[in-house]
């Protein structure tokens, strides 16, 4: 019961604190636009998106399964952060099992690879132009998405990543000492559009 309190209560204080630093960026930004001081007001904007892309994040973080397959998830090691101004959004990292056999998952909104990656799935002569024949283009749950095939040279175990861009996100799932199947039918566990909604 006590644990159940201090989780609580630490998840109160969390939010309290994030909705004063929003509410305060927020005053400061319209302070700052009414005196003219627009560098000022953007860079308090900036600081509210950044939480907010940080929310975000965390609340994506919370949609990840806690396990695939008999990899357990290293929930301490998880990475969120969020960084509208400069460009890229929020970001999101998951690591799961131990060496050999991990899978690590990525979530980016805005990343600058995702324009390569619709181009690359949606002209076929794009494609056939860079065939690469540990390269294929797939559909995740609908969307369409590029799954890379690489051998170890070391142990000649083969790792595979999964790219699926989502509207302005890029989710990526990694797997090291797999197959096709496996990372395809992993993929499938993870809540794709939700995650594309949140992330938007």
């Amino acid at each position: 019961m006590k644990k159940i309190f201090t989780t609580l209560l630490f998840s109160a204080i969390s939010v309290m604190a994030f909705s004063q630093d929003f509410a305060k960026n927020l005053t400061e930004a319209k302070s700052a636009y009414s005196s003219k001081k627009l560098s000022d007001s953007r860079f308090a904007m900036e600081q509210m998106l950044k939480e907010l892309d940080l929310a975000i994040a965390k609340d994506i973080l919370k949609l990840l399964p806690v396990k695939m397959d008999a990899l357990n998830a290293n929930t301490k090691a998880d990475n969120v952060s969020g960084s509208s101004g400069s460009g890229v959004g929020l970001y999101v990292q998951r690591t799961y099992g131990t060496n050999p056999k991990t899978a690590t998952v990525e979530v980016i909104n805005n990343s600058p690879l995702i324009t390569t990656l619709n181009a690359f799935l949606s002209m076929p002569l794009i494609g056939s132009m860079a065939s690469d024949p540990n390269q294929k283009t797939v559909k995740v749950q609908g969307y369409k998405s590029v799954l890379t095939k690489t051998t170890d040279t070391d142990t000649n175990k083969t790792n595979y990543e999964l790219q699926v861009p989502m509207n302005n996100t890029l989710f990526t799932l990694k797997m090291d000492d797999a197959t096709e199947a496996d990372i395809l039918r992993l993929a499938g566990t993870v809540p794709l559009p939700k995650i594309a909604e949140m992330a938007q």
